[in-house]
Order: structure tokens, then C-alpha cells, then sequence
């Protein structure tokens, strides 16, 4: 997947549910065909969180695509925590919707990645470490549940910070 990203076989796509379809589609096609680029069809727990219904993802994913497109519209021209937001909500979002059956994480890893490609910073990797930074991820997580961005935000700060040279 990261050779088709960094090939440009994404470039010039809008940052839209059926990118998030294609996108689960090729990484898990494989794997598990039957769920490949398609929505969940059963209702989740994910920790103490619980996603939106299944009969909701369609309408929640193309909330949040219009979300991200309007935020990545507003974007300054220089990064600033504006931008730290919008790659917080990103993945924050995304995963607390947790759209697909299997493969989330994967999706967002993918999904963030091309988004940091297309927005010119520094390739990241968005994979926590184990231990302390795991646990501060999945509270980062827990907060953007709720709609808070600032941890991740803070994990977005750090990613950036340890990339550049």
C-alpha cells in the first residue's frame, strides 16, 4: 500500500469515503474478501467505546468526509495548530467510527499517511510504541470519543517534531 501511495496512485483524490472503501479493500482483499471495502454490518464494542449502529456508518462516514474536506479547505498556508487539529480529527474520528469490520487501525495508519503526503510534512509513523505511548494513544483516542482533539493533537505535535531532521 505504501508503494501505491508513494507512486502517486492516490494523487488528486479527495479525501472521501470511497477513498476509505478502496482503501480497506486493498489492504485486506486478501485476506478477507467478504469484508473488503464494505461498512460493518454488525454493531461493535470497542473498549469501553461504542461506535455509532451499523445502519449509521454510511451516513457517518459521509459526515465525516464533508467534515475533513471542509477543514482541509480552511487549512492556513503554514502549519499551525489548526493543522494539528485537523490531522487529530483525521484519525481520532475515523477510528472512533470505526467503520469496518476488521482492519481499522490499518485503514487510519494508510488513511493519515497519505494525508501527511498530500499536506507535505514529514512522513510519520503513526504506530505507537509499546508501553507509555501506547497507553497515552489510547487515552488520546478515548478524549477524541468524546470530541476532544488536544491529546491527539499533542501525539500529532510529537510525530512531527521526532521526524523532522
Amino acid at each position: 500500500m505504501q508503494s501505491a501511495i508513494v507512486a502517486g496512485e492516490f494523487d488528486g483524490r479527495t479525501f472521501d469515503e470511497d477513498l476509505l472503501l478502496e482503501l480497506h479493500r486493498r489492504i485486506c482483499a486478501d485476506l478477507i474478501p467478504d469484508i473488503a471495502g464494505r461498512w460493518r454490518t454488525t454493531d461493535v464494542v470497542v473498549g469501553d467505546h461504542e461506535p455509532p449502529a451499523y445502519p449509521l456508518v454510511p451516513q457517518r462516514m459521509r459526515e465525516y468526509a464533508l467534515d475533513l474536506q471542509t477543514r482541509l479547505a480552511s487549512l492556513p498556508q503554514e502549519p499551525d495548530d489548526l493543522w494539528l487539529e485537523t490531522l487529530a480529527f483525521a484519525e481520532g474520528r475515523l477510528l472512533s467510527i470505526h467503520p469496518f469490520a476488521d482492519f481499522n487501525g490499518r485503514v487510519s495508519r494508510v488513511f493519515v499517511d497519505l494525508l501527511t503526503r498530500v499536506l507535505r510534512l514529514p512522513d510519520v509513523d503513526p504506530t505507537p510504541d509499546a508501553g507509555e505511548p501506547t497507553a497515552r494513544y489510547l487515552t488520546a483516542l478515548r478524549a477524541a470519543d468524546r470530541n476532544d482533539w488536544r491529546a491527539l493533537m499533542d501525539i500529532w505535535r510529537r510525530r512531527i517534531e521526532e521526524a523532522l531532521p
